[in-house]
């Protein structure tokens, strides 16, 4: 089982794919909690340069709620990043599958809300 679902844009302008992500998210109610710019961080902190790549924390709020009062210390894998990066021909979008992700926690009620939050996931992708 994968741990991603990705789409890549052929020849596109890499802020134009990220503006289109966010809107993408908030369609499917999430949030940007957190934005981790990577290529940034890894030039302050190890003068290495990298392509853009951009990490975002989406969270739905309700979804998480949920999931909170299912698993209390799931917060401990929240929120969902989505990571936009450019691959050097293409802009490719990539989200974490929450149901992967949440394999280690022994909790059905928990895998259900995983895997709502995974189809929401999907579609936001499908929609950028």
């Amino acid at each position: 089982m994968g741990y991603s679902f990705d789409r890549r844009f052929e020849g596109e302008d890499f802020d134009d794919i990220v503006a289109r992500t966010r809107e993408a998210l908030a369609g499917k109610g999430f949030g940007v909690l957190t934005e981790i710019d990577v290529k940034a961080t890894m030039k302050k902190k190890l003068d290495e340069d990298l392509p853009p790549y951009l990490i975002l924390g989406a969270c739905n709020p309700p979804m998480a709620f949920k999931a909170i009062g299912a698993e209390p210390k799931i917060g401990a894998m929240l929120p969902c990043n989505v990571i936009v990066r450019d691959t050097g021909g293409a802009i490719e979008v990539s989200a974490v599958d929450p149901v992967a992700s949440m394999q280690a926690v022994d909790n059905p009620a928990l895998g259900e809300i995983a895997g709502q939050v995974r189809d929401m996931l999907q579609l936001a992708v499908a929609d950028i």
